[in-house]
């Protein structure tokens, strides 16, 4: 039985000059936690550094701006070069990071179909809306 997904991402680190850092991320989803996603960001100098963050904060930022505490996630673009940033505030500063939104919507549709959204989101639709913006990159 399959219990988790997981997924390479090349994610980018921008610097507040405007550069790029390329900073590899393994996205990890386990059925035993459903509420919750990993990111594991590959330092090479520090190693793996982990971020935790909730699977219905990530959806909710794929079609508009959503977070309001330590993390927050919004879309930028359309297509297939859609972005989707994702400001962490760790306690000892901040870093602003994007993903390519469809690669990352993909795999987090996958997280759908192994465990569906609970009860309290399913008046939000989150599988429909991942499904139309899925259909929309084809």
């Amino acid at each position: 039985m399959i219990t988790c997904v997981d997924h390479m991402l090349g994610m980018e680190l921008l610097s507040p000059l405007g550069g790029r850092v390329p900073v590899p991320t393994h996205l990890l989803y386990r059925a035993q936690d459903p509420l919750l996603v990993e990111l594991l960001f590959h330092d090479p100098v520090y190693g793996p550094i982990p971020w935790v963050v909730s699977r219905e904060l990530l959806a909710r930022g794929m079609p508009a701006p959503s977070g309001e505490g330590d993390i927050r996630v919004w879309p930028t673009g359309t297509g297939p070069r859609a972005l989707l940033h994702i400001l962490p505030a760790p306690p000892d500063g901040s870093a602003h990071l994007v993903a390519p939104l469809p690669a990352l919507a993909h795999w987090l549709w996958r997280t759908y179909k192994l465990v569906p959204a609970p009860r309290k989101a399913d008046a939000l639709d989150l599988d429909g809306r991942l499904d139309r913006f899925l259909e929309g990159l084809t």
